[in-house]
């Protein structure tokens, strides 16, 4: 089975796909990881988002592992740690410019897809109720008031970083990111027409969990 959680920064949806996939016991699968690391990881070599000849080559040698240790889930790009170096702003706005390649969502699709089958998974991202997996049992998209999203994500990454994020640049980036994903001609960020649209604006964690899971058990 399948459960899809969608939608654009700081809305929650990592903390709330990981909670969910505890408490039913499913596997997680953070698809803005793989595009974050993936940005890193071309970043590093020096290729650019257009360089579909280079970018080819180096997604052959692009390895990405999710490892849980000490109860938090660990990135590796094959043998490097970089789950610090991937939850940059700098990262997240380099990822959404490499989001638009057709190349890459195309190779990360096909590894999402080979990740989760037959098995069962919350996936977390911006289009896996809508272009990965379109056939889901569940899907949710979560949304909320732009300026809450972006103290969210200043909190965040102080607790992450260890330093303080002005929150007035973060609001400007997450307002940036949004038109890129919703106009992007690649698989544009959008609800599903089958999701269940939760707005978290003023909602707790455990208020939207509980949501999700009563519309999981209650079609069950």
């Amino acid at each position: 089975m399948i459960i899809t959680i969608d939608g654009p920064s700081g809305v929650g949806k990592g903390t709330i796909a990981r909670i969910t996939s505890e408490s039913v016991g499913f596997n997680y699968l953070d698809s803005g990881a793989m595009y974050r690391a993936l940005a890193l990881f071309a970043d590093l070599h020096g290729i650019q988002k257009e360089d579909d000849k280079r970018l080819k080559k180096l997604l052959i040698d692009f390895h990405i592992r999710f490892i849980k240790e000490d109860g938090k889930e660990k990135v590796f790009i094959n043998s490097d740690d970089v789950t610090e170096d991937i939850r940059t702003n700098e990262i997240s706005t380099l990822a959404s410019k490499f989001a638009v390649n057709e190349t890459i969502r195309g190779v990360l699709r096909q590894m999402q897809r080979r990740l989760v089958k037959n098995k069962n998974y919350v996936a977390e991202g911006r289009d896996m109720g809508t272009y990965v997996f379109p056939g889901a049992e569940y899907k949710f998209y979560l949304d909320a008031d732009p300026a809450i999203r972006a103290n969210r994500r200043a909190l965040q990454l102080k607790e992450m970083l260890g330093i303080n994020i002005n929150e007035t640049k973060v609001l400007e980036e997450i307002t940036k990111r949004d038109k890129l994903d919703m106009t992007r001609s690649v698989c544009p960020l959008h609800p599903a027409d089958d999701a269940v649209i939760i707005d978290t604006s003023i909602l707790s964690i455990d208020d939207v969990v509980k949501k999700v899971e009563s519309v999981v058990k209650n079609n069950a």
